[in-house]
């Protein structure tokens, strides 16, 4: 039965990677601004995965560029191991506590392998992949765009994941569910 299964996940992975470009949106339960301060590194372990978040300053000059990443890290008992994603493993959505703006994170959903070796972190900068729709009004609008010209004053929070499948071995020539990892974490910097 379980080896039936199989072709029935890989059809849905397929067809979940032809649906185009997906936006991970901010948590529903956002901190307000009265909230203390998140740190600007975070790091969550999961099983053989360490995903790490990082902005590499707390805080940044309004018009300085702002430097945000993720790292995926296998720390298993293999050599290497391949990994499942969508055009990255990694998602940035970001709130914005000042202005209490979300700024979401699109992608394309194509169904891409990577081979993680052990101890040898993947790391993907942050390259904003945001938007607005014509129901959201003039000032949000108005935020987004100057997005292209850097971060403006504000304080900001990182919602960020790493979202991918890793295929479980073959066991008596049966195939098992892939397994699914969604590790999150968040971090915070402020733009003066």
């Amino acid at each position: 039965m379980k080896k039936s299964l199989w072709p029935i996940w890989m059809l849905l992975l397929v067809l979940a990677g032809c649906t185009g470009q997906v936006a991970h949106e901010v948590p529903s339960s956002v901190p307000d601004t009265e909230e203390p301060a998140r740190e600007s590194r975070s790091e969550r372990v999961e099983g053989d995965f360490v995903y790490r978040l990082v902005s590499e300053q707390g805080e940044y000059a309004a018009g300085e560029q702002v430097q945000l990443y993720a790292e995926l890290e296998y720390t298993g008992e293999e050599d290497e191991i391949t990994i499942s994603h969508a055009a990255s493993p990694f998602w940035f959505p970001i709130r914005e506590l000042t202005r209490e703006y979300d700024i979401s994170y699109g992608m394309n959903e194509p169904l891409l392998h990577t081979t993680l070796k052990k101890g040898e972190p993947l790391r993907e900068y942050y390259k904003g992949a945001y938007g607005y729709n014509g129901e959201d009004n003039d000032a949000y609008k108005q935020f987004i765009k100057s997005l292209d010209n850097g971060f403006p004053e504000g304080r900001y929070v990182v919602y960020g994941s790493a979202d991918f499948l890793v295929q479980a071995p073959e066991i008596e020539g049966e195939a098992e569910a892939p397994d699914v990892y969604k590790l999150t974490t968040e971090i915070e910097f402020v733009v003066k």
